[in-house]
């Protein structure tokens, strides 16, 4: 055999398991988010906006510290040249320590962090809600195993018994008027089952230990990337304390509503491919320099043609999709929605593209995208958010995404040797069938009555009807019966 047969064979294993993974981690994220949908129907009928508000503050500060607590161990783990066995002590201690110590440091903050941010009610909700942060760095390790060996299914078994231990907390809390506290309440509990269920399935001793040279190359990689990952949660996050501040808690509920709603592509999708892209990435990495290139270039147009409709089709439909979920109390929110759709679209691409560079472990090339995004966002966000209210901040969110971020991420993932070109061509017919898909999906919900459920379930399917056969092949959509038959995750 020779060695380019020997490369080719190892990127067909190699693909099989990420396609494996991949299948279970969309099959997991599906039920989670249809479990978690249910379950904030269910929460915004028993809570108020402002305590949607509360809970938006704190959500803010987890999203930050779980980025930055266990200081990229777990993507290090997963990218690991070598066995697992040589490094998983002093991995587990490192992310254990970084864990107590940013909470603990973050616990004496809190009532600065909420003072900030415009609702200094919201420090016992913030302490509560963090403590989510130690679970996480005293599960890092095992949950970087079962990504790094493509053991998605367990993963997703034990966040799914994780969201209904979530669901049995906070529903019940809520309804008896625990306000926020019920959101943080349900989610340490699913922390801890959930953890509790990775450390049996992942099979790692639990030992402790401190190699040095072992140490300097996990944060070697993980320190940037922890900053980087850190700046992207601020990124995505400093929206809640800048809104909350400036448009009060109110306002704030609705913006985060909004936010949680644009996110649902990138929480089905997006978790999905996190989970088996970035060790899909660093094994095809390690085999050929042109591996990597190949495998962006075959992945980015499949995710932009999945992903481009659904995000149209949300930001077109948005009115009657809020109004049919939540009820008209929550309008304000629809035109917040039908913008900050295009920053999940942003984030998914860019998001896949960073995959591939922490995958080739050029993680500082993701620290200076985000820090770029991030220093032309701030200033944008304030004085959108001072001017335009929370529109305004959902435009500078969308606009910032688009004009900094995507132009950012192009230029190192040239520099890591992906060039760009060959994904001009696949992208085009996505693009142009997604905005045809969306005028028609607007005006068939425009001529279909007053009721959102029409129009969302006209315009909707019109949109579909005319996106899908455009993209789709058609030999595929011949075998897609088929493939439904026989497609379970086994």
């Amino acid at each position: 055999m020779t060695n380019t047969e020997e490369i080719q064979l190892i990127q067909t294993e190699i693909g099989d398991k990420a396609g494996r993974g991949l299948k279970w981690s969309l099959v997991g994220t599906l039920a989670a988010k249809v479990g978690s949908f249910a379950m904030g129907l269910i929460l915004a009928r028993l809570l108020s906006p402002d305590d949607y508000g509360t809970f938006g503050v704190a959500t803010a500060a987890l999203a930050v510290l779980m980025h930055i607590n266990d200081v990229g161990l777990i993507a290090a783990v997963v990218q690991w040249r070598g066995k697992l066995e040589d490094m998983a002590p002093t991995a587990a201690t490192l992310a254990a320590v970084f864990g107590v110590v940013v909470y603990g440091g973050f616990w004496l903050a809190a009532p600065a962090y909420s003072a900030f941010s415009g609702d200094a009610g919201a420090t016992g909700v913030v302490r509560l809600l963090t403590l989510v942060i130690v679970i996480d760095g005293l599960t890092a390790v095992r949950s970087a195993k079962l990504m790094r060996e493509f053991q998605q299914d367990k993963l997703i078994i034990a966040n799914t018994i994780g969201l209904v231990f979530q669901a049995g907390v906070s529903i019940p809390l809520a309804a008896a008027g625990a306000g926020a506290y019920s959101f943080a309440w349900g989610q340490v509990a699913s922390a801890a089952v959930t953890g509790i269920l990775v450390t049996i399935y992942a099979q790692v001793p639990l030992r402790v230990g401190l190699d040095r040279e072992v140490a300097k190359k996990l944060l070697v990689y993980g320190f940037p990337l922890a900053i980087s990952l850190g700046i992207e949660a601020i990124v995505m996050n400093v929206q809640l304390a800048i809104v909350g501040r400036i448009s009060g808690q109110e306002l704030l509920g609705f913006y985060v509503l909004a936010f949680n709603t644009s996110m649902w592509a990138q929480t089905i999708l997006g978790t999905a491919i996190r989970y088996v892209s970035v060790a899909g990435f660093s094994r095809l990495s390690e085999t050929d320099d042109r591996a990597l290139a190949e495998g962006v270039h075959k992945v980015v147009p499949v995710l932009v043609s999945v992903v481009a409709p659904i995000v149209a089709l949300m930001s077109v439909l948005a009115h009657p999709l809020i109004s049919l979920l939540y009820g008209g109390r929550w309008e304000p929110a629809a035109p917040v929605l039908a913008l900050l759709v295009g920053l999940t679209f942003v984030r998914m691409v860019t998001g896949l593209a960073m995959d591939a560079l922490m995958g080739a472990g050029a993680t500082r090339s993701t620290l200076w995208i985000y820090l770029g995004w991030s220093i032309a966002l701030i200033p944008a966000l304030w004085y959108a958010t001072e001017a335009y209210g929370i529109k305004g901040a959902a435009i500078a969110q969308t606009g910032v995404g688009v004009l900094v971020a995507v132009p950012l991420t192009a230029i190192f993932l040239q520099r890591a040797n992906v060039a760009l070109r060959p994904l001009g061509r696949p992208l085009v017919r996505p693009i142009l069938s997604t905005i045809l898909a969306a005028a028609v999906a607007v005006a068939v919900a425009r001529f279909t009555g007053p009721y959102a459920v029409v129009q969302l379930l006209a315009g909707g399917a019109a949109g579909l009807a005319v996106y899908v056969p455009l993209v789709v092949p058609r030999d595929q959509l011949r075998r897609f019966p088929a493939m439904l038959r026989r497609g379970s995750p086994a």
